[in-house]
Order: structure tokens, then C-alpha cells, then sequence
């Protein structure tokens, strides 16, 4: 099947991408891309249907899509993003024609049990398998299947970094129902000796809650560091965000960081919290 051209500004004649809302930054940056973008939305609000939300500035080429009406719709391609997406989603979401298009299941994570012995869902060797890190696809068992990395690409917002705070930063949502694995035990012992903020969805109690994407460049941009206390996850947004405006980032030194942050010019890593 021939793709219609990327550089066509025609919205009719651009690629017709169909997706959940997984991660709304994500989703955001991928956004701006010269394509359009469909998006479910269901009364319930379940996870993946919740729509275009009000947190992201999303373009006009990101369309929010009731999900009785998504059958409707001509598309080009199906982007999956999640175990659910592929396994579930589709049947019941999705036409049978809908189903035959092309596929890419766009994978954000490393695995989370049993690594590096577990195999990836997908085994359909007609279905474009794509990691945002290398780290990603070198601890996935892929099935033998070719696969791509395309890194993260994030916007750089005209904000200096000026470091007035003498604190350090740290952007996590939901750290403490993530627990040890986003470094919930890390974090609370290192602002036991150095001062640092959280901010994030569910940070009100441990932090100061949080703070919107638009907002957030301008509020990081005075800290004087950018902590990352993540034991094992991809590489975030966030800290992509942080380095495009010269924040210093501390960290751990695992997964996708460690081949990101330059010990002594771009930051501090380490696997030594003490």
C-alpha cells in the first residue's frame, strides 16, 4: 500500500495516523509532525479514550474522535502503544479493515519482569516494532524481529537557565504508587541531605504537586539541578527537557542515561546514592 506523501499540506492528502492517548507528552511532541492524528474519546474516560485533554497545546492537525465513530473514519496507519492496544483494543475500537492497515506498535518501556528474558508481544512480522531507547530493544527479547529505535525528540523552548534556586528538581508522576522502581526510596533518602522539590501528577504529598507541561520550562528553568532518582524505566521526557535548556542533571547511572549524560559536562551519574 502506497502512503501518501508527509510533505502534502493538505490535510486530506497527509498520512491519517489512528492512536491512543497513552502519554500525553509523547503524544504531544509526536504531534508535531507533518501528519494528522486520531485520537478516541468515551463517555467513561478509560485509559487511552480520555481524548485531547485540556493540559497539551495539541495543533489542529490532532482530531479527538468519539470511539462509537472511529470505525468511520479512513486511516492510513495504526499506531499501537500498549499490551492492551494490541490485544484488546483493536477488536473492539477498530473495524475489520481498519485492522488490515499498517501497523507500528511504538513500545516505551523496557520490560518490567523477568528481563532480559521477556519476550515482546509482538511476534507478527508484519507489524513495524519501534523503541524510544536503545536500551529498550537491547533488554527485550524482540522474537527475532527486525525493529527500529527512534529516540526522543523534544522542543526547545526560548528559556534560559538561570539556577537561582539552590535546590534540585525532580519531575515524576505518581512516584509513590510507582514505588521502587521509579526511585521513591532514593528520592526520599537523598532530600535527606540535599534540599529538592517534586513535582508530578500525585505529588502533592510528598512534593508540590504539579505543574503543566506549558508551565513547566519556566519552573525548572531556576533549580539548580535536575534529579532523576529513576532505578529502571525509559529515558524520560523530562530529563530531555531539562538538558535542552543546560540544566546540570544527577542521576542514577542505569538504563538509557548512562549513555546520554557526560560525567562532568552535562551532569552527574552514578549507582552510588551515597
Amino acid at each position: 500500500m502506497q502512503l501518501p506523501s508527509v510533505n502534502d499540506q493538505n490535510p486530506e492528502k497527509r498520512i491519517k495516523i489512528f492512536t491512543w492517548h497513552i502519554h500525553g507528552t509523547y503524544l504531544y511532541y509526536l504531534s508535531l509532525g507533518d501528519y494528522e492524528i486520531y485520537i478516541p474519546k468515551s463517555k467513561e474516560a478509560k485509559p487511552g479514550y480520555v481524548g485531547l485533554g485540556t493540559t497539551f497545546p495539541f495543533g489542529k492537525n490532532v482530531h479527538e474522535v468519539d470511539e462509537e465513530k472511529v470505525k468511520d473514519l479512513e486511516l492510513d496507519c495504526i499506531l499501537f502503544q500498549t499490551k492492551t492496544n494490541y490485544l484488546e483494543d483493536q477488536y473492539k475500537t477498530l473495524s475489520a479493515e481498519q485492522r488490515e492497515l499498517p501497523k507500528i506498535y511504538l513500545e516505551h518501556d523496557p520490560p518490567q519482569e523477568t528481563t532480559p528474558y521477556t519476550k515482546h508481544i509482538i511476534t507478527d512480522k508484519s507489524i513495524n516494532l519501534v523503541h524510544v531507547t536503545h536500551f529498550n530493544s537491547l533488554l527485550w527479547d524482540n522474537n527475532n524481529l527486525p525493529f527500529t529505535v527512534i529516540e526522543h525528540g523534544v522542543e526547545v523552548r526560548n528559556v534560559p537557565y538561570s539556577g537561582e534556586l539552590e535546590r534540585g528538581i525532580v519531575v515524576i508522576n505518581n512516584i509513590e504508587r510507582r514505588g521502587r522502581r521509579l526511585g521513591l526510596d532514593v528520592f526520599l533518602e537523598i532530600q535527606k541531605h540535599v534540599p529538592i522539590d517534586l513535582v508530578g501528577m500525585g505529588a502533592e504529598r510528598l512534593g508540590l504537586g504539579e505543574v503543566l507541561h506549558p508551565e513547566l520550562p519556566e519552573f525548572l528553568s531556576r533549580y539548580r539541578f535536575f534529579f532523576n532518582p529513576i532505578r529502571f524505566t525509559s529515558l524520560g521526557l523530562a530529563v530531555c527537557e531539562a538538558m535542552t535548556m543546560g540544566i546540570p542533571v544527577v542521576g542514577l547511572a542505569t538504563t538509557e542515561l548512562a549513555s546520554v549524560i557526560k560525567n562532568g559536562e552535562t551532569g552527574v551519574i552514578h549507582t552510588d546514592i551515597n
